[in-house]
């Protein structure tokens, strides 16, 4: 049985490096020398604080990351694959001592060829950001869906978000954001304070920081009739005053994870030039100092986004 090294979670802030023996690969399936993996603060930091609510196939120990990219040096006959094929996958499910609802933070892994995409070597770290950049499309996507006029927080998902907005030829979105560490990096839309922007009249509030408590001002905000999307993942059960609702006749719209055809769309506006992904990874560490990437990550606002380095492993 062939074994990889990596990132496993025993439990909330138990993290370390070790071991962990790989499933077989099928006809269908690839293996993957992953050289990048990125590091969510949304879910991913919900398992790690041992905040994560009940979800289906949750428990401990497991693999995190969902963001990863690297080599394919295995193809099965019917996986769709090459080996020298530079793919995104997002995470797996092929170790035997540990749970992988995640499972891409891996030196190397096996998953389905249906569920990995091809992309450009040249990417590089940035190539790992494929899935959020595809949740950002996804919120967007749609015939009856608005893109954002007002976007609340400028993390990795607020920026893409925004550059989602201006690459569709819409009106500029405005963002929210209270960190001035975060406050820059804007690429053609305006960054505010919320008590510097007047306004109470718009149309579409993407809300990309996962904070519930934020409902009752975005409320006042809108717009009579207008819509805020739950673009992040809220661990707190939501609530919110039912009368300013009801006077502006609210509407809201909960943004689920991307989809196949997310990622193929995604994958297209990057290779186009459409959609940059340039200046979103702000701090990389090797794998091998991982408890402290994973602690960087939650704890510095600094960092929009962390990338670990599987190349030394």
């Amino acid at each position: 049985m062939e074994t990889t090294e990596a990132v496993i979670l025993k439990g909330p802030k138990d993290l370390a490096l070790g071991a962990l023996t790989l499933a077989e690969p099928g006809p269908g399936d690839i293996v993957v020398d992953i050289a990048h993996s990125g590091i969510s603060t949304g879910t991913e930091k919900l398992f790690w604080t041992g905040e994560m609510p009940p979800f289906p196939g949750m428990g401990y120990p497991l693999v995190p990351g969902y963001e990863a990219a690297g080599e394919v040096v295995e193809a099965g006959p019917e996986s769709g694959f090459r080996t020298g094929d530079h793919v995104f996958a997002p995470g797996a499910a092929c170790y035997r001592e540990a749970k992988g609802l995640f499972g891409g933070a891996a030196r190397r892994l096996v998953t389905a060829g249906a569920r990995a995409t091809r992309i450009d070597a040249k990417l590089g770290a940035e190539g790992a950001l494929l899935a959020l950049a595809a949740t950002a499309r996804h919120a967007m996507a749609g015939m009856r869906n608005a893109p954002p006029d007002l976007i609340v927080g400028h993390g990795v998902l607020g920026r893409l978000l925004a550059r989602l907005t201006v690459a569709a030829g819409a009106p500029a979105p405005t963002v929210w954001e209270i960190n001035p560490d975060r406050a820059s990096g804007a690429l053609g839309y305006e960054v505010l304070n919320p008590e510097a922007d007047p306004r109470r009249d718009y149309e579409s509030i993407y809300d990309a920081t996962g904070d519930a408590a934020l409902l009752n001002t975005l409320i006042g905000r809108i717009a009579k009739g207008g819509e805020i999307v739950l673009a992040g993942f809220y661990p707190a059960p939501i609530s919110f005053a039912f009368p300013p609702a009801f006077m502006k006749e609210a509407r809201f719209r909960i943004a689920a994870e991307w989809n196949a055809d997310d990622l193929k769309a995604t994958r297209a506006l990057i290779e186009s030039g459409a959609l940059s992904l340039a200046g979103l990874v702000t701090h990389r560490r090797a794998a091998s100092a991982a408890a402290e990437a994973y602690d960087t990550a939650f704890g510095d606002p600094a960092c929009l986004k962390m990338i670990l380095d599987w190349r030394a492993a």
